[in-house]
This record gives structure tokens, sequence and C-alpha cells, in this order.
């Protein structure tokens, strides 16, 4: 197992990261994603742990809180050091909704003030921790300026509720707009983006992966695997398993055309090494350079065990080409203007060894 610098910090994290969305199984929506229970829990994150994974990835909606409380019980009955391991959660959506008096309430949700300060302290009692090492904003919230968001983030990291804090799903403008406020406050800044990035989805690439380069922000991918559409298990011609996620639970929405052009182009290369697709699949994130730790979750050892495989997965300059080719995402405006323009600049940069 390799392990990364988290953005601009001095922390490490391991290149994959285990996901407990399949943790619960409570509620409707989650009961389609996984319905583990704690035993489970304890196997995979076991399994993971001895693989030298030391990153866990939850949040507070996750099975309605549940996945939070079987990740901490999970740490707990395996004994795991709590400077072993870096554990994540993420604040956001409607929480609150076993409330006896007839639901969550109308500030249950969000990324106000209210709602952060309120969210901590349930994910930590849920977790069983003193301190949660990176906290995430789930999602952009268009009700809350996004000042008063940074500063209730630079609150708990100062009264040592947390560690670090990240965002997840935001815009490259909306992540700059909230680094230049922390800049401008002396308040403490976003170091990660949870964001979505499969070799069938690489929409990241136009405007959020130069922004992290720009600002030195890591990159924890969610669903590498296109919500199993990667996994090799699907095809063209309509046929899937039934038992699969995507049967019951059709997320994220991928190009369907793509994404098999982006399998079949991956199968020879999985036969050739004798693994599977998915494997391919998650080893070509590895290898691109804005990727800090990627998100994997499992409903079984095997499949977990397939998963950790990745790390091992060493692609051929023409096997990237070839994925390169076959994923490259259709030319946009400024994009193909950018390039254009910034031609000859490029040529003076490499010329005098400069990137």
């Amino acid at each position: 197992m390799n392990y990364r610098k988290l953005g601009n910090t001095g922390l490490f994290v391991s290149e994959l990261c285990l996901g407990t969305m399949t943790f619960g199984g409570r509620g409707e929506m989650w009961q389609k994603i996984g319905d583990l229970h704690q035993a489970d829990a304890d196997r995979l994150v076991g399994r993971a742990l001895e693989a030298g994974v030391n990153f866990i990835d939850t949040a507070d909606v996750y099975s309605q809180g549940e996945s939070e409380v079987m990740t901490g019980q999970a740490l707990k009955n395996l004994g795991v050091a709590r400077d072993d391991v870096v554990v994540a959660t993420k604040v956001f959506g409607t929480t609150g909704g076993d409330n006896p008096h007839g639901g969550p309430g109308v500030n249950n949700r969000g990324a106000s003030r209210y709602h952060i300060m309120e969210g901590v302290k349930a994910s930590l009692k849920r977790l069983q921790l003193e301190h949660i090492d990176l906290y995430q904003i789930h999602g952009f919230d268009p009700a809350t300026p996004i000042e008063e968001t940074v500063r209730a983030l630079h609150t708990l990291v100062e009264h040592g509720h947390v560690r670090y804090v990240g965002v997840s799903n935001w815009a490259a403008w909306q992540i700059v707009k909230a680094l230049g406020i922390a800049r401008q406050h002396g308040w403490h800044r976003f170091e990660s983006l949870q964001a979505y990035y499969t070799l069938a989805g690489r929409d990241l690439e136009r405007e959020l992966v130069p922004m992290m380069a720009s600002e030195n922000l890591g990159l924890m991918v969610w669903s590498p695997l296109a919500g199993g559409f990667l996994s090799g298990k699907y095809h063209r011609d309509g046929e899937t398993d039934a038992a699969n996620r995507r049967a019951s639970f059709d997320f994220p929405p991928v190009n369907r055309e793509r994404v098999f052009d982006c399998v079949e182009a991956m199968a020879p290369m999985a036969e050739q090494r004798g693994v599977s697709v998915a494997r391919i699949a998650l080893g070509w994130l590895l290898h691109q350079p804005a990727v800090t730790s990627v998100i994997v979750g499992a409903k079984r050892l095997e499949q977990l065990d397939d998963n950790l495989g990745a790390t091992e997965i060493r692609l051929t300059p023409e096997e990237l080409a070839t994925l390169e080719a076959v994923s490259a995402l259709p030319s946009e405006y400024p994009g193909w203007m950018l390039t254009r323009q910034g031609e000859a600049r490029r040529e003076q940069l490499a010329q005098s060894g400069e990137r």
C-alpha cells in the first residue's frame, strides 16, 4: 500500500480508502446500496487495515447515521489504536429523521453554523471518537453564505473537534471562493475535495483538476466504478446481474455507450493479467496525478480483496494512451480556446525545462 500526502497538510493517507456506505441498510435508499451487519463491517474493516489501509470514510446520512455507529464500533471491536487510522465523515444532508416528535427540524440540514455544530457533536457520539480527522461539507448549500460555513469549520478545528476540513461535490469557483475567504481571515481552509471521477466520467478534469493543482488540494474519489458499471458485469446488450447495485439504484448517471467503450478497452488488459476489469478501472485512477485516495466500498471480503489488488496494477504507456483515447472528454469552450491560445507559451515553458 502506498501513502499519499493529503493536500497542503503533513497528513499521509493510504491510496485506497475504505468507504462505509454499505454498512447498516437503514432507510429505503441505503438498503439498496448495502445492508451489512456489525460482524460484516468488522470483517471488512479488519481486512482493509491488514492490507495497509489507514483511511476510512463515512457520512452522517449513510443509513441514517447507522454507518457511523458501525464504523466506530468496528474500530472498537478490533482494538484499533486511534493514531493508526484516519477517520473522515461528512455533514450537510438532512438528519434527525428518528425524532419522536415528528421528523427532522427545518434546520437539520445544509451547511449553516447551526447544523455543522450540531452535526459534529452527533457524529462524534456515533463514532465513539474524541475527534474527527477529516470533516467534510457533503454538498453546496445555496441558503448559507460560504463565509458562515468556512468560519464554522474553523471553529471546529480550533476547538479540537476535527483536525482537517474538506468539501465534497462543490464547483471549482465555490471552492476557490471558500479558500479566498479562509486566507483573508486566517481561518483553516479546505484541504481536500471528495468528488466523482471515473474512466467513463472525467468531467472534473475541465475545472476541478486544474484548480486542485493550483491550490494544492487532495482528491478523494467516490464511486470509482461508476456505481458498478465499470466492474465488467454489465453488457452492451442490456443483460445484467439482477443482484448488482445498478439494478435497484441506478446512480451516478452515466453515458452508457462511453462506459461500454471503456469496459471493452479494459477487458483485454484485465484478461492478459488474469484480473478483473474493476481492478483495471481502479488502477487507472491510481495512475492519475490528481488522485490522493480512491474510496472503495464492498459487501463481501472477496470484493474488497479484488479492489485492494488495484494497488498492484501497473499500466503501460500504450495502455494508458488507449484508455485516454476511448474515454476522452468532448472538446468544450473555454477549454479549446485556452489550449489554442496557450500553445506558444507552453512550448516556451517546455524548452526552458519548466512545466
